[in-house]
């Protein structure tokens, strides 16, 4: 235990650190005044408050839960809805808030899994680094390929499977474009927003024909006027299409050929 800790007068406070897959990062901390560790300034946030918390040396997937108000300068409604907040590294410390730097505690690290809304606040569940433990030690067969088109397993090279193209009009799920595209290559791709209240955000394709892009999910803030979109390319992971449209059979991650559970049952003829 850190010697400021014991003393007779606990000066504690918690230092939140987020930071975002686009590259932001975010600090905040319980003190009523700001606060500097590592370098980086910790914005003052009384109202952000954890879970109990509790320090073991087992390897068990404890989460803790995260609650706060949402604030226009630093966690914004919007930003919550569009899912920018979605899988943030976060990483939290108990300080002395009269010397931050001098021996902060590393409380916990993880990152932020379901965030929900209600009024003016948020709650999120932080995922602990030993879930990772939690996850399957070998793949789990199936007829249809593991890989991500273009990534390092898959080795599909993605030069000139994007496409940049505006989207002029939302109705739910479908989003319509100002052209006409290939039929077909974006189906389970992906179509990142380039401007407007999205932008940075990615949605799936789940269906495309001509000018209109079915999304899987319809975009969680709504935008006028025609913004720009990116689309990428994308793969139904069947063997067949990995042969035949890309030719990359060599590098499939799959196993197409393998009887299935239902074997025993089948009977001859």
């Amino acid at each position: 235990m850190t010697r400021w800790f014991e003393a007779p007068l606990t000066t504690l406070a918690f230092c939140w650190r987020l930071d975002r897959r686009d590259g932001i990062s975010l600090g905040l901390t319980s003190h009523d005044l700001p606060l500097v560790l590592g370098g980086m300034m910790y914005r003052a946030a009384p109202g952000m408050v954890p879970s109990a918390l509790e320090r073991t040396t087992g390897l068990d997937a404890a989460s803790v839960q995260l609650s706060g108000a949402i604030t226009s300068r630093a966690i914004r409604e919007a930003d919550l809805l569009a899912g920018r907040w979605d899988r943030a590294r976060l990483r939290l410390w108990a300080v002395d808030w009269q010397a931050p730097d001098t021996d902060p505690v590393l409380l916990v690290r993880g990152h932020l899994g379901q965030v929900e809304i209600s009024e003016d606040r948020f709650s999120v569940e932080l995922i602990g680094a030993p879930a990772v433990l939690d996850q399957p030690a070998t793949p789990t067969t199936s007829p249809y390929c593991r890989a991500r088109l273009g990534d390092r397993r898959c080795r599909v090279d993605m030069a000139g499977r994007t496409l940049w193209a505006i989207a002029v009009q939302q109705l739910g799920h479908e989003v319509v474009l100002d052209r006409d595209v290939p039929d077909g290559v974006f189906v389970f791709g992906r179509l990142r927003w380039a401007d407007g209240p999205l932008a940075g955000c990615t949605d799936q394709i789940i269906a495309q024909a001509g000018r209109q892009i079915t999304l899987a999910d319809p975009p969680a803030l709504g935008w006028r006027g025609p913004v720009g979109i990116v689309l990428t390319q994308g793969c139904d992971r069947r063997l067949a299409t990995c042969t035949t449209r890309f030719a990359n059979a060599v590098n499939f991650r799959g196993e197409p050929h393998l009887p299935g559970n239902d074997l025993l049952l089948r009977y001859g003829g």
